[in-house]
């Protein structure tokens, strides 16, 4: 049951002021923090090429709505929002990209939406054919239908949106308000690194999204004293279009200057705030930037994990995604980050607080360094990268229907590809490019095997993804299950349909499943012979090897006894 406004308000500041004097924060303590704060956010702020890579990125992405809808009167636009809008980026960050058309209804339907992703993506598996881009991954089933894609060349993660004009909107507000005072841009990039670096910040593991974590930044320089930003309803008070709150930031010049708190001061203290109010978060408590004051909200008569009020819609959680599970691991985080940090200042540890706060390069010291690059990057054209797999035990039905052959997982590699030139933009300036592609093609120019120096024919590559039956692929089905103990299996798609072929696992026969020059994911050996392909399947030690070679009629098969 949420607790009134006022009572809530009052125990929030109750137990931030007890915990600040618990801690003994004052600004000499924390001195020492500072030169290390400000040089992660310098040595990570992205650079200049970095900038201009996305920009061709966005020029290439509309060259491609304009070759898709090129016969149409509505050609779309295609637009920046996000962390790169906000300049909040750092070079591992995602592009997020919206569609926009022209005419528009209000609501956009989602059908339409995902008819016009669906599109995208046939584009996309085509280019991907000839290995500018990899991990085309349609999300359709989320809350907002998405297209993943990565350029090869810069290694930049692509998230595609059609119509997401409340996302570029809330961008832009963001990347306004920061001019009041540098002070909200650097903390809410330390704040963002942070979290990425102990694994909570994203909405589809249930911890905190970046518009969360730069709210709750806003609002705790809201609630300084004196205050570092004024309440957003004060800007809002003319209108909430871009140039509407630009124009009113005339009467917030110099807002903050009489606050004189250090980059150390606001992110220790930020720390602590959040630390102090655990256990008022189950009794309603909701941070709101709109009135920079602590508020009681519940969403749909219930009360969420963590609530903070979004700034364009007050009726919305941006945080409403944070699992009870995963409010417990953030606040672990916050609890272990705290000790470190006092331990750093106490001179019980050394230099090496960097690591523990923000990661080496991004990534927690805890992470396994064969590991750091997992969810970075996809190996293969048609690989998604393994970020985007969907996690969760197997039991019941999901793990008899794996054991009689009816999973859908598909083993991925990955490697982290080289930072080129990208791919993208390159392939506009050659004549070899996707321009002369004929639309919706499914069959574009042989490429070169790049493990065995061999020409493969480019059908044998659309079946690993399912590129000839784009249309008809169910988009809502994204089950993965592993199969610890029997049978694992890869789903494979072919002209006949889906077929599946038994992988035998570590629990039971023991057997790996390689191709040759391809990667992981399909089962034996694939080579080039006279009668089409050939592939070759061998247990372990003991048990039967396979032989399936490509006739005039189909597959045939011999089972061979091995030594």
């Amino acid at each position: 049951m949420a607790l009134r406004p006022k009572v809530l308000k009052i125990k929030a500041q109750k137990f931030e002021l007890k915990k600040l004097q618990l801690l003994e924060v004052t600004k000499e303590r924390v001195a020492a923090l500072e030169p290390l704060l400000q040089d992660i956010y310098n040595s990570r702020r992205p650079k200049p090429n970095d900038y201009e890579t996305r920009r061709e990125l966005v020029r290439v992405f509309n060259d491609i709505a304009k070759d898709i809808f090129g016969h149409s009167n509505d050609i779309p636009v295609v637009v920046e929002f996000g962390s790169f809008v906000m300049d909040l980026f750092t070079t591992s960050s995602d592009l997020d990209l919206s569609v926009n058309f022209k005419k528009v209804t209000d609501p956009f339907p989602r059908e339409k939406k995902i008819k016009t992703l669906r599109k995208f993506a046939r584009k996309l598996y085509a280019i991907q054919s000839i290995g500018h881009v990899t991990g085309v991954l349609p999300i359709p089933q989320a809350k907002v239908p998405i297209l993943k894609c990565i350029d090869i060349g810069t290694g930049v993660e692509c998230d595609i949106s059609v119509e997401n004009r409340d996302g570029i909107l809330k961008s832009q507000i963001i990347q306004i308000i920061s001019s009041i005072d540098e002070r909200f841009k650097k903390l809410s990039f330390l704040m963002k690194n942070w979290a990425k670096a102990h694994n909570i910040n994203s909405s589809k593991d249930k911890t905190l999204n970046s518009l969360s974590i730069i709210l709750l930044v806003a609002f705790h320089l809201q609630t300084r004293n004196p205050p570092i930003l004024p309440p957003f309803a004060a800007i809002f008070k003319d209108g909430t279009d871009p140039e509407t709150v630009e124009k009113s930031l005339s009467n917030f010049v110099n807002y903050g200057q009489r606050n004189k708190e250090s980059l150390a001061e606001l992110f220790v203290t930020l720390l602590i705030k959040l630390s102090s109010v655990e256990k008022l978060w189950p009794k309603g408590l909701c941070a709101s930037a709109c009135t920079a004051s602590w508020t009681s909200k519940t969403w749909d008569s219930k009360v969420a994990c963590i609530s903070v009020e979004d700034f364009t819609d007050q009726s919305q959680n941006v945080a409403r995604a944070v699992g009870q599970a995963e409010m417990k691991l953030i606040y672990k985080c916050i609890d272990i980050s705290l000790k470190h940090i006092f331990s750093f200042t106490d001179g019980q540890i050394g230099g090496n607080v960097k690591d523990l706060l923000f990661g080496r390069d991004g990534f927690p010291t805890s992470i396994p360094r064969r590991i750091r690059d997992l969810h970075v990057r996809a190996a293969l054209p048609g690989v998604p990268s393994q970020e985007h797999q969907t996690r969760g035990n197997v039991t019941g039905k999901r793990k008899k229907r794996a054991m009689r052959g009816e999973s859908r997982i598909i083993p991925v590699g990955v490697q982290k590809p080289k930072a080129l030139e990208s791919c993208l933009g390159k392939r506009t300036r050659t004549a070899e490019g996707w321009r002369v592609m004929p639309d919706g093609s499914w069959a574009p120019p042989p490429v070169e095997d790049p493990i065995v120096g061999q020409h493969v024919d480019s059908t044998q590559q659309q079946h690993a993804r399912g590129w000839d039956e784009l249309e008809s692929l169910d988009w809502d089905r994204t089950e993965q299950a592993a199969a610890a103990e029997g049978w694992a299996v890869t789903r494979q798609p072919r002209n006949g349909g889906w077929g599946e072929t038994g992988q035998p696992s570590s629990s039971s026969w023991g057997g790996t499943e390689k191709l040759s020059g391809w990667g992981r994911g399909w089962a034996g050996t694939v080579q080039p012979c006279a009668g089409g392909w050939r592939v070759t399947q061998k247990s372990s030690a003991k048990g039967w090897g396979e032989a399936q070679q490509l006739s005039g009629g189909g597959w045939g098969g011999t089972l061979q006894h091995t030594a």
